[in-house]
Parts: structure tokens; sequence; C-alpha cells
């Protein structure tokens, strides 16, 4: 008898939740961020929402759970916010790859770097998401020049589209001498 009333309790919340819109119940977790994106400042995160501050091991459990229990139905609703890998820091802004899942942020890394190899002012590289539909996305050379020191440097103009929303960024990508890639100057 103790038993039945102890997982009545449980039952009840996991029903509130299977019938309550994913938006409802983590729209202050998952939300959507609108462009155009904010101009980095001190006071903001690049673009990317503020995460909330506690536990970081806490944070990254209930993550997983709630990435695997409503991702899905979360993206499929609109309800979207991503962190920046590590892998991509030294070629995406923060207000891009936040726009993007981690598979469609090493798609819209491998763009850059594809264009910054080639460059030449006006190359583009297109992508297109393997992993949501109608996301995609560019990198374009807008421009060249020489520091004194010898680093050569590039402004790249990246364009995502996520759901029909445009976010476009310019970005400068800098290669020191004797450096093999280039990365974005702080």
């Amino acid at each position: 008898m103790t038993h039945r009333i102890l997982c009545a309790p449980a039952v009840l919340a996991a029903c509130m939740l299977a019938v309550s819109p994913a938006q409802a119940q983590f729209g202050s977790i998952l939300r959507k961020v609108t462009t155009p994106a904010p101009k980095p400042s001190e006071d903001d995160n690049g673009g990317c929402p503020k995460g909330k501050k506690g536990s970081s091991s806490g944070r990254a459990i209930i993550g997983g759970v709630l990435d695997s229990a409503i991702g899905s139905a979360a993206s499929k609703a609109g309800v979207y916010s991503y962190v920046p890998i590590a892998e991509v820091s030294g070629t995406l802004t923060n207000a891009i790859a936040c726009k993007l899942d981690p598979a469609e942020q090493v798609q819209a890394a491998a763009a850059t770097e594809e264009i910054t190899r080639e460059g030449e002012i006006g190359s583009t590289a297109n992508w297109t998401s393997e992993t949501r539909e109608n996301v995609s996305g560019s990198s374009t050379v807008a421009s060249k020049n020489q520091l004194a020191d010898g680093t050569s440097c590039m402004n790249v103009t990246d364009i995502v589209i996520v759901e029909g929303e445009e976010t476009r960024v310019s970005k400068k990508m800098c290669r020191g001498p004797g450096q093999s890639r280039y990365a974005l100057a702080a």
C-alpha cells in the first residue's frame, strides 16, 4: 500500500510533463535567440543566452537528461539555444555558434577554414545542416590586409539562416608569421 502512495505523485508529475508543450515546460531554459545578434560587450555573452550560476557538473547532468528527453521536440518547436563547442572556439564567434548544434558548428567552422586557406577576396563556402532542416550558412572573405609585424588578416562575414531567420556576423581572422592557420583575432 505504501508503495502505491509514493508512486502516485511521480506518475502524476510525468503525466503533467507529457501533456505540456516543451516550450511551456522549458521556456526559461531553452529559449530562442532572435536576430540580429547583439554586439558583444563585457556585459553579454557574445550573443548566447547567459547561463545560470551553479554547479557545472549538475548542469551537465541535467542538460544531458533534458537533451535526450526533449532535444528533438524542442528543436522542432523552434526552441533552441546551443553552447559553443571547444573545437570551434578559434574559428566561430559565439553569436554564430549559439545558433548551431555541435555538428553544425563543425560545418560552419570548416567553411571558414576553407575560405581562409583559399584566401581570395569574395571567396565563399556554403554549407547545409546535416542534422536539422532549414539550417544553412556561409562564410565569405570580405577583405584582407597585412600588419606591420607580418601578420596576415582577413575580415570574414558569416551568415547563418535558422528557420528563415538570418544572423550575419563579421569577424577578423589572423595568421601570424610561421602559423599554419587563421584564428579569430581578439
